[in-house]
């Protein structure tokens, strides 16, 4: 026998409904309780860019609270007399390589612990996580005389490889949890129709991903941008290095330069601000689907 559940008494905007019935005392909290710690938090946060701002625009010499008059020679002091302009390329070469490799590795990797079984795969993922745990300059030494060793010491491509491989255990692990949220009878609708299982992948799997690999490949590449300590050791010629040592460049034991160091901060900022603001949605879209197991 079907019975028809009559609907629920609707509630006004005035009485939202809570459990029980009943109203808590934060219900109605005034406003200004949470506009004024949301004030101080934003000039807490907002205070350190203006700072910056403030240094890279004001001439040097001022002490001027406000960027007037302003001027950019501190910007074309770092791009032409401090080489920024060659970092900037570098940082990008690794930041745009990093990414790139890791996405594609990790696609692959994330698929494999996602679809097949196999034995000792739950002693593999506990093995990825635990990577995350040992800091880079644990192996720097084994690292260096590796790369010494295949003669790539000083070369853009040891960073990017170094960089690779610590991106590679978390981002295999999060494609994975995004590949499980894309149900398996997909693919398998699609090896009926006559696809094997690459044609597959790449027409049913890889566009429901899209969310997940922007999630993943941006974070490769601003970690990879913001890295200092590999490039640090890994190369050694200026015209390789990247953006992070160069702004350790601006600093020596006798003075420095905080216009050219604020302006080579914004620099190195302007990127990856550019990168999460167009790619915000499909974050947050990313990191929600692949915290919920499908």
């Amino acid at each position: 026998m079907i019975t028809e559940i009559a609907p629920a008494p609707e509630r006004t905007a005035a009485e939202p409904a809570r459990p029980g019935g009943k109203r808590r005392a934060w219900d109605e909290v005034p406003r200004w309780q949470i506009y004024v710690p949301l004030t101080l938090y934003l000039l807490f946060t907002l205070i350190p860019f203006y700072w910056i701002l403030l240094f890279a625009l004001r001439p040097a010499g001022s002490t001027s609270l406000v960027p007037w008059p302003m001027t950019f020679e501190h910007f074309e002091k770092v791009w032409t007399e401090r080489s920024f302009g060659t970092y900037f390329t570098n940082s990008l070469y690794v930041g745009l390589a990093t990414l790139v490799l890791t996405t594609v590795v990790a696609l692959a990797g994330g698929y494999a612990l996602a679809r097949f079984d196999f034995r000792l795969k739950r002693g593999f993922m506990l093995a990825l996580l635990c990577s995350q745990f040992v800091p880079g300059a644990l192996l720097l030494v084994p690292l260096f005389q590796i790369f010494a060793n295949l003669r790539m010491i000083n070369s853009l491509g040891s960073v990017v490889i170094a960089e690779t491989v610590f991106q590679l255990p978390l981002s295999m692990i999060l494609i994975s949890g995004f590949i499980r949220n894309v149900p398996y009878s997909l693919e398998e609708a699609a090896w009926v129709d006559g696809c094997n299982r690459l044609t597959g992948f790449r027409i049913v799997v890889l566009p429901l991903l899209r969310p997940g690999l922007i999630a993943v490949g941006s974070f490769a590449f601003v970690h990879a941008w913001n890295h200092f300590l590999f490039a640090l050791m890994f190369l050694s010629d200026q015209g390789k290095q990247t953006i992070p040592v160069g702004l350790n460049t601006l600093m020596s034991a006798d003075s420095v330069d905080l216009g050219a160091l604020a302006a080579g901060g914004i620099i190195a900022a302007v990127p990856v601000v550019i990168v999460f603001a167009f790619i915000q949605k499909w974050l947050i879209t990313g990191f929600s689907a692949g915290a919920v197991k499908g």
